[in-house]
Order: C-alpha cells, then structure tokens, then sequence
C-alpha cells in the first residue's frame, strides 16, 4: 500500500486566491476496503519560546497557541472498496485564509517563528488495519506588495571609535575599513551587494566575513521575547587581505530561511547583516546593519 500527493505546479509556488490542483495516488497490490478518502489543508503560524524565555514569562504560553491562517477539510471518496493498482483521485481546494480579517503569510522556515501550508492526505482503514497518511507542504508566496524595494545605499567606516559594547577602546588594534552596501532594502530574489575596503590593520586579518541573522520576536500584552540566531554566514576575504583592495559584497538570500520583514501584534520576523572582521590575535569586530526584505 502507499499512498501520495502529486500538485499540477512542480515548484508547489501559490499565491493568495489561488486554487490548489493535483492528484491523490493509491497503490495497492489487491483490492481495498475503506472508510473514506479524506484531503485537508492546514496553514499555521507556529510560535516558540526560547530556553532562556520559558522561565521568564510563564504568562506567553496561553498567547503561544498556533496562529491558523488556513483550514479546509473536504472528502474525495466515500467508503467503499478500491480495486487493485493505481487509483488517481483529483482534488481542488481554495488558499483562502480563515475568517474574513485574516492575511495569508510568505512561507517561512525559522527557530522559533514557523509559518507553514500543509496538504494532508488521509485514507481510514478499518480498526484492525491503520490509516493511511500522507503529508505535503506548498510554498506560498506574494502576488503583489506595496512595499517594493527602493535603493538604500549605506556607506560605513568601522574604526575603533566606532565600534560600541568596548570597555577599553586603547586596547584594540588601530584599524580604519571603509564600504558601503548598495541597499539596506533588499528585494528577496536579488542578491545583497556592496563592497568594502580595508584601508589600515595594525594587527594582520584572518578572515573578514558576512554574516546574515533573523531576528524573531514572539510577544503579547505582558512582553516579548526576542531572539537573534544565524541564517548563514559567508566569507569574502581568506587571511590577510591587501590594504586599499576593493572586496565584493555579495550574498544571495535562501529560500524558505528568509521572507519578506513582518511585524504584525504577535511576533515579528526581521532581518539583519552583520560584516565581522576576525584579527589574528582573535579579537572579533563586528559592524551590524538592519535590513528590510520585500518580495518584490
């Protein structure tokens, strides 16, 4: 026996409105009785707290309940017997969110924000036999948005005095890094760009590298929690690098790890990079630049 769901859109991309085609597919090796052929569709906001959150506010776990965006539940077969081999049964179901105040959010793969669709393929089987299931996940992205991404260039110097959370400014390396990103407003399927230049080091470079961070926030009435972890991290300079060289800046954002920047009354999913220079002698400096994402 098994039992699959096969969607008309290779990419599983749907949008808002849009109707969700495809096949049910059982396979089975003689015929089989059963209680019905069943399809739902869930989508969901899943909240998490951190370790270092749980303790702190006891209050968040009544507001922490899933998020549902989606619910819809239809039968495709009523019970009865399915023959030998390969039964395809086609389905239609509406990505429409529930209630009429609801907004459908982009996919997202985070820690403690999960924002996901789910098909769900069932087939009840009689009590001695167990059910059947079979998940899917589509991926839902904006049609359209109004936020669209306008250039934001950002210029930065990075020198000893710029730097902040330093007790004893006298003990770091003199050093002086100039750059500049092209936009702190990044549309998601364009890359981040920009470039920087190591102009002076007193203390040789080991590495100079990007580091991109989501930044999650989960909340209510009584506080939030907020929780900054690393999507990727990348480097664009290996050792030493030459003084007044230009180094390129570029990195692509990932799918599903990243989304368009959402702030709505329970949680927020923003996004930030930081550019971390690490000297020979381990000492770690650290520039951070907030970004904005859009879909478009």
């Amino acid at each position: 026996m098994a039992l699959d769901i096969r969607l008309k859109k290779v990419n599983k991309i749907y949008y808002d409105g849009e109707l969700v085609s495809g096949v049910v597919v059982i396979q089975s090796k003689g015929d089989m009785q059963h209680q019905g052929v069943n399809l739902s569709m869930e989508g969901s906001v899943n909240l998490q707290l951190s370790a270092k959150s749980v303790g702190v506010f006891e209050a968040f776990y009544n507001s922490l309940k899933p998020i549902q965006l989606v619910s819809y539940a239809v039968e495709l077969v009523k019970p009865g017997k399915l023959p030998s081999g390969k039964t395809e049964i086609p389905f239609e179901v509406p990505l429409k969110p529930k209630g009429h105040n609801k907004v459908l959010y982009e996919t997202y793969h985070g820690v403690f924000v999960n924002i996901q669709y789910l098909l769900r393929a069932e087939v009840k089987r009689s009590l001695l036999n167990k059910d059947l299931t079979k998940q899917s996940e589509i991926i839902l992205e904006y049609r359209d948005s109004k936020d669209k991404a306008s250039a934001k260039p950002v210029p930065f110097t990075i020198t000893p005095d710029s730097l902040q959370n330093i007790k004893e400014k006298s003990q770091v390396p003199r050093f002086v890094v100039k750059g500049k990103l092209d936009s702190s407003v990044c549309c998601l399927s364009r890359p981040l760009t920009g470039e920087l230049v190591v102009e002076s080091s007193e203390s040789p470079i080991r590495s100079i590298e990007l580091q991109l961070v989501r930044v999650e926030t989960c909340g209510c009435a009584e506080g939030y929690a907020r929780d900054a972890t690393e999507i990727q991290n990348i480097q664009i300079g290996e050792g030493d690098v030459c003084r007044g060289l230009t180094l390129p800046i570029y990195m692509i954002f990932p799918r599903l790890f990243t989304c368009p920047t959402l702030i709505t009354s329970n949680f927020k999913v923003e996004f930030e990079v930081n550019v971390v220079i690490v000297l020979q002698n381990d000492h770690l400096i650290t520039e951070n630049f907030p970004l904005k994402l859009t879909r478009f």
